[in-house]
């Protein structure tokens, strides 16, 4: 513990959680736990389709596989920790594992964002480019706009972590939270958070901006495009491969908006828990079970997989 004067910086924080019976706290940790294991076999089934399977490799099944990985790893930066939390009194964690956890969430996060707008770039560019699509969207430039992504992640969250931790915490290190997040930390923390606010709220409003503007830009070609077909049958099948990424993107930037991208947004921890629970555990849980219920490509490669007739790289 460092000491700053009369008063002496926090080496450890207390996530409170959810303050409920412990009763209902094995509930909790059972529907926790039960969340996260069909998180990881949902996401671990679909890389490991994509990544068998030939007639998936295509961009879009790519970033599909991306999507996954991020889905798995960012729930893995908070499940872990809250489901031990469940299960003890302390509920104990160091400031440098808050820093970590709360860097990694956002890169994660942030990546995620924007690989759900490169996503509908290729939708975009399959649709209303059919014939320049294997160009467009070649390899190397699908590794670009992943990688992109992530650079795009890592910036935001060198930002927001080295903004939020340079705040000081004297005495008070409750977080009201079940994991180390942005508004929990902002309202223990010492000093004017004026600054800190506006940047979090800005970095989320350019950030919301940028990718939501080429996700609509992007589904407005499409639709303009889908609107030419003559055939109803051919309009329908082509939109069908736009279907589960605008129920994935519905529900992230629903949640993320309503979190992060309006003022006033970290006013309330219960709030702020209950939209934690559905962005950090219930979304990566559900973005497998879409794809795979809504996606004929996916099915169908899992049938083969199920029936050992799939066809190898």
């Amino acid at each position: 513990m460092k000491l700053d004067g009369n008063y002496s910086e926090v080496a450890e924080f207390v996530l409170l959680g959810f303050r409920t019976s412990p009763k209902l706290q094995i509930l909790l940790f059972l529907a926790f736990f039960v969340i996260y294991v069909v998180t990881i076999a949902g996401n671990v089934s679909m890389i490991i389709v994509i990544k068998t399977d030939s007639r998936l490799q295509t961009p879009m099944y790519f970033f599909l596989r991306n999507l996954s990985y991020l889905d798995l790893c960012y729930s893995t930066v908070i499940a872990p920790k809250a489901l031990v939390n469940f299960l003890t009194e302390e509920r104990k964690i160091s400031y440098n594992g808050c820093a970590t956890q709360f860097f990694f969430f956002a890169v994660f996060v942030t990546t995620e964002g924007f690989l759900l707008a490169v996503m509908a770039f290729d939708r975009f560019s399959a649709i209303c480019f059919p014939l320049l699509y294997p160009v467009r969207m070649s390899q190397k430039v699908c590794v670009q706009l992943v990688t992109g992504s992530y650079a795009c992640g890592s910036i935001n969250a060198i930002v927001q972590t080295g903004f939020t931790f340079t705040l000081r915490f004297y005495e008070e290190n409750r977080l009201d939270h079940f994991f180390c997040d942005v508004s929990a930390l902002i309202k223990i923390s010492c000093g004017d958070t004026v600054v800190n606010e506006m940047v979090l709220f800005c970095l989320s409003a350019v950030i919301i901006l940028t990718t939501t503007t080429v996700i609509l830009v992007s589904y407005a070609y499409i639709l303009s495009t889908v609107l030419r077909i003559p055939s109803t049958r051919g309009r329908r099948r082509t939109l069908s491969t736009c279907g589960s990424h605008v129920a994935v993107v519905s529900l992230f930037y629903g949640t993320v908006f309503f979190m992060y991208g309006q003022p006033g947004a970290i006013s309330s921890p219960e709030q702020s828990k209950i939209v934690g629970v559905f962005y950090t555990l219930v979304i990566p849980m559900l973005n497998p079970l879409i794809y795979s219920l809504r996606n004929r490509d996916v099915k169908d490669a899992v049938k083969r997989i199920a029936c050992g007739k799939w066809p190898l790289q």
